[in-house]
């Protein structure tokens, strides 16, 4: 659930003004924009390419296609173009001779490879073929640095040996009058579907086309399952090797001990595969997102030590493929976790995101580096380290980089130029670009040039307010942080009511970033004030800040809330105190039925996919590991703790007027628990309603389902708080 928590992270962009009469943001404009992912920058250096989905509303589809924008950037005629339109496309990944690239496609009846060919002289595509034809479907495509086979992940039955035995189990499956399932283990059904029998797997096929081979074979997901970031498998810079992760523990629904596997590419035959080798077996938590250096001689990977806690601070490690040591590069020195990162294409630095004291006054993370052999000279950097020791740099303040795409940080093949993607509150996704200098002052930083501006023209014309940060002492005696984002035309002379906005995971938090599920400028762009805490169990304040809420899930979160709020009532007297209404989704939906039994102060409550009987809440979800962790163990050795945070238990306290939104694909949270609190709401005699989506999982992300979404949100708020 902490990756419930919002994934995507920001930073301001300058735009240019198109027009002076600016109007409030709407849920029209929001689905106008382009969705902007995954850059990738040609093999000659000239060229980025990305992806970008485009939404139509009366048709209620998402469609992503292929644009490229020229890495030299900033004149009239280069300008960012999409290069494929004919058909959907995504996830574009050059090949070596930069000639062509693959990418994903669900033209011709479910997801495939595809390859494009490309002149590099004009920026053109000159024509698209269709690589795969596998049944089980092909998605996640990497090209091998030698040219030759071609990477992708696919859901197959791990009791065939070839395409023909898969197929045709799927068409068994597809023409059976019966569609029960037998379940012999945890982990049957996962986040919005059932396992059925088949795993995520990693094949190879040649370049020019042929059969695919299955490089992972056996009965576990390889790689695992992912929400999104970096990708959990790479090729060896030679091609003949790759790295990936997999858990192999006997109980995946209780384990976090994903580890990273070698094997090689052209070894064996399908019926006598090489044995993978696991080079993490030392680790009992997690193991994930592998990348060689291009030099070959080191994978670079992220790393957690506690088994069984998926929001445990994740580490930048290094293995030695020669010796096989393993190192963590940052120590003592980390503060925050890891994100995304990139080698140098020289191999002798990491590029990183996280996050420092003063990055998260602001919501913000930074991008780091960091030298992969100790250094004789202490730098000039805002850390204090050793001589001695590696030399981490701050390279630039203000960024946050949406680590809820892949590949969103990567260097160009000679080394000149860093591509990521810059958002904030306002503003979704673009691409920049920045030259990172050799030598750093962490009090001048550099400012990275924008590439693409596919949004401009929609957000020149929307009136937005800025994420506005404030500090108040909460649970423990300690600093926790809020944000404010005002409504448009705001006066200071004005009562304004509040949208009380309580984040997922719990591990997550709010910032300057962009969602569109959640948005804030939305919620405010009706004349709202919406407030925001970053509770005790937030991520970006250290690990001991995260710890805070492990076996506390309505302690110190709760009265950090309270008191947030209390501070911004106090502080800011355009709030009306009389008008305000708590709404969250997963934690933030347990947390907002926490608040029904247990304060009258909201006019309304909102509870989207929230855990209302922790007991059945137990027994009916899939990564049994979270509660276990959360809860100091499995439900019938901690019964009293499940008791003690369960929301179900205060509801003869429940008075406040509440929206209840489940979703049946949910299996995190499974719909059962928004079924419960709604009939209790309604027994009770409590205004109620309950909005239930058959179609989605834990997020609501159909379009028209999404504008029904924020319409009823809204329209329960208006209702409770509108004077």
């Amino acid at each position: 659930m902490r990756r419930l928590g919002f994934l995507l992270l920001l930073s301001s962009l300058a735009l240019p003004v198109f027009a002076q009469n600016k109007h409030p943001f709407t849920f029209e404009d929001m689905m106008s924009l382009k969705r902007i992912a995954e850059p990738v920058v040609s093999p000659d250096g000239k060229w980025v390419a990305f992806s970008a989905v485009d939404v139509d509303l009366a048709a209620n589809t998402k469609t992503p296609h292929i644009w490229i924008v020229p890495t030299a950037g900033g004149g009239a005629n280069e300008k960012e173009r999409e290069i494929i339109s004919a058909q959907d496309a995504d996830r574009p990944r050059w090949a070596p001779d930069g000639k062509r690239f693959a990418f994903v496609s669900t033209k011709e009846g479910g997801s495939q490879i595809w390859i494009a060919d490309f002149d590099g002289a004009a920026g053109t595509v000159t024509g698209v073929h269709r690589l795969t034809s596998i049944a089980t479907e092909a998605d996640g495509e990497l090209w091998s640095p030698d040219g030759k086979n071609i990477l992708f992940v696919s859901n197959v039955y791990p009791e065939c040996a070839d395409e023909a035995c898969n197929a045709k189990k799927l068409e068994d499956s597809k023409n059976s009058k019966v569609k029960a399932l037998i379940f012999t283990r945890l982990l049957y059904r996962h986040w919005n579907h059932f396992i059925e029998g088949r795993r995520s797997h990693l094949l190879a096929i040649p370049a020019e086309g042929g059969a695919s081979r299955d490089l992972t074979p056996g009965d576990y997901d390889a790689p695992v399952f992912s929400l999104g970031g970096q990708d959990d498998y790479a090729f060896s810079p030679d091609g003949q090797e790759i790295c990936y992760t997999s858990n192999h523990d006997p109980v995946e629904a209780t384990s976090t001990n994903n580890d990273l596997w070698i094997v090689p590419v052209n070894g064996g035959q399908a019926s006598a595969p090489i044995a993978a080798k696991n080079i993490t077996a030392d680790n009992p938590a997690s193991d994930s997102t592998p990348l060689y250096s291009p030099d070959g001689k080191y994978i670079a990977y992220r790393a957690q030590k506690r088994p069984g806690y998926e929001a445990d601070q994740f580490r930048l490690m290094l293995y030695d493929r020669r010796t096989g040591e393993k190192k963590d590069l940052l120590g003592s020195s980390l503060w925050d976790w890891v994100g995304t990162f990139a080698w140098t294409p020289n191999s002798s630095k990491i590029f990183y995101v996280s996050r420092d004291d003063e990055a998260r006054n602001k919501g913000q993370n930074v991008i780091w580096s960091t030298t992969i052999e100790p250094t004789t000279v202490t730098p000039k950097t805002i850390r204090n380290i050793p001589p001695g020791a590696r030399q981490i740099t701050r390279i630039m303040f203000g960024e946050r980089i949406t680590r809820g795409y892949d590949d969103d940080l990567t260097f160009s093949p000679e080394g000149r130029l860093l591509l990521f993607t810059r958002m904030s509150v306002r503003r979704p996704p673009e691409i920049q670009k920045l030259e990172p200098p050799e030598k750093i002052d962490p009090y001048d930083l550099p400012e990275g040039e924008q590439l693409t501006h596919l949004n401009a023209p929609i957000l020149s014309q929307v009136a937005m307010s800025p994420l506005e940060p404030f500090w108040f002492t909460g649970a423990h005696g300690d600093k926790v942080e809020g944000f404010l984002v005002k409504p448009p035309d705001f006066d200071a002379s004005k009562k304004y009511p509040v949208k009380f906005l309580i984040h997922g995971g719990p591990q997550g938090a709010w910032g300057d970033d962009w969602s569109y599920r959640w948005n804030p400028e939305l919620f405010a762009a009706n004349g709202y004030l919406v407030v925001m805490i970053n509770f005790h169990g937030s991520t970006g304040y250290g690990q001991k800040f995260i710890d805070a809420i492990n076996s506390d899930w309505g302690g110190a979160p709760f009265e950090d809330l309270m008191k947030g709020l209390d501070y911004a009532e106090n502080t800011y007297p355009f709030i009306d105190k009389d008008r305000e209404c708590a709404l969250g989704a997963s934690y933030g939906g347990y947390m907002a039925n926490w608040i029904l039994g247990h304060t009258d102060r909201f006019k309304c409550i909102v509870s989207h996919d929230g855990q209302f009987n922790t007991e059945s809440a137990w027994g009916s979800t899939e990564e049994l590991w979270f509660p276990d962790w959360e809860f100091g163990g499995p439900l019938y050795t901690n019964r009293e703790m499940y008791r003690k945070w369960s929301p179900h238990l205060s509801a003869t306290n429940f008075k406040t007027p509440t929206l209840v939104v489940h979703d049946q694909l949910d299996y995190r949270l499974d719909v059962s628990e928004g079924f419960q609190l709604f009939t209790t709401l309604q027994r009770l005699g409590v205004p109620s309603k309950m909005l239930y989506f058959p179609d989605e999982g834990h997020w609501v992300l159909k379009p028209q389902n999404s504008q029904l979404w924020y319409k009823t949100v809204n329209g329960w708020i208006d209702q409770w708080t509108k004077k």
